[in-house]
């Protein structure tokens, strides 16, 4: 169990970490730069006194997660955009993980964000202490699949521990037998994705998130100094080079790239092109009813 000053800092960069999901949901209107959206999101979460978890995620239409934008990134939202707000501060370890969709202009795929969300709120009905997570997801594709949509099987929700987003267990969005129990102090993320298409998602092209994964010399001074910096602003997390308060920021992690001492995610693309929705809420597992950290 966390002590009350452990769970104080969790409640906070939950708290803080919400509010930045709602303003960035807020702002996806059609001719709005995503670059925008996403240094705001992440100015709010730093201006609140928190680091970043994680980039800003905005990720649109078949695309589930793992976009960010880059630094000259020019791309703007248009109507009838899908887009998924994935975004988490970081506060002395502790983490919020969070994520909401919003339709841009027009309201063709309600019933498919409306079903993610309730998949995610009917587990925060029963999730607590001593619940198999293979019930939490036959739940979660029970709730999806009654509203005639298909989960993404292979996305699934995730322990989080102190400095560490994906820790331990994941929580597979159906049931996979899995009868591990949650116990009570545990920290957990629940990210129900609905689609209307295939219900898997395969790697797309570079979505401009990294982490490093080679602490070694690279053989350029400079790129070196900027290894040290990503250690001190992003400990064991993933970032992007437009989150970085560093001179070139972008120029470095290519050359690191190529090095090999950053690794990159792709984005992750609904197998058959369908709308992807996604909601997500971490969960404090206090006893036998678990806490929403992230709210609203």
């Amino acid at each position: 169990m966390l002590k009350e000053d452990e769970l104080a800092k969790l409640r906070k960069v939950g708290e803080i970490s919400g509010a930045a999901r709602e303003l960035g949901m807020s702002m996806c209107e059609a001719g709005v730069k995503l670059y925008d959206v996403a240094q705001e999101v992440e100015g709010y979460i730093r201006e609140h006194g928190c680091g970043l978890s994680f980039p800003c995620n905005i990720s649109r239409n078949e695309v589930a997660a793992h976009y960010t934008p880059s630094c000259n990134d020019e791309t703007r939202f248009e109507i009838g955009d899908v887009v998924k707000i994935d975004c988490g501060g970081m506060l002395d370890g502790f983490i919020g993980d969070t994520a909401g969709t919003v339709e841009v202009g027009t309201r063709n795929y309600t019933d498919l964000i409306e079903s993610a969300k309730r998949a995610r709120d009917t587990v925060a009905e029963f999730i607590g202490a001593g619940i198999p997570i293979n019930e939490i997801g036959a739940a979660i594709e029970g709730s999806v699949k009654r509203d005639g949509f298909k989960v993404v099987e292979n996305l699934c929700g995730h322990q989080i521990d102190r400095w560490n987003l994906h820790a331990g267990f994941s929580v597979a969005p159906y049931d996979n037998g899995d009868n591990t129990m949650l116990e009570a102090g545990m920290t957990v993320a629940i990210e129900p994705f609905a689609t209307n298409g295939g219900g898997y998602v395969d790697n797309g092209k570079h979505g401009n998130i990294v982490i490093l994964t080679r602490d070694k010399p690279s053989g350029n001074p400079k790129a070196d100094e900027f290894v040290t910096y990503v250690k001190e602003e992003f400990p064991d997390s993933p970032f992007c080079a437009r989150s970085c308060d560093f001179p070139d920021a972008e120029k470095w992690v290519k050359l690191l790239m190529r090095k090999g001492i950053l690794s990159g995610f792709n984005e992750l693309v609904e197998i058959n092109g369908g709308m992807v929705a996604q909601f997500e809420h971490t969960f404090y597992i206090a006893g036998k009813r678990g806490e929403i950290t992230t709210g609203p």
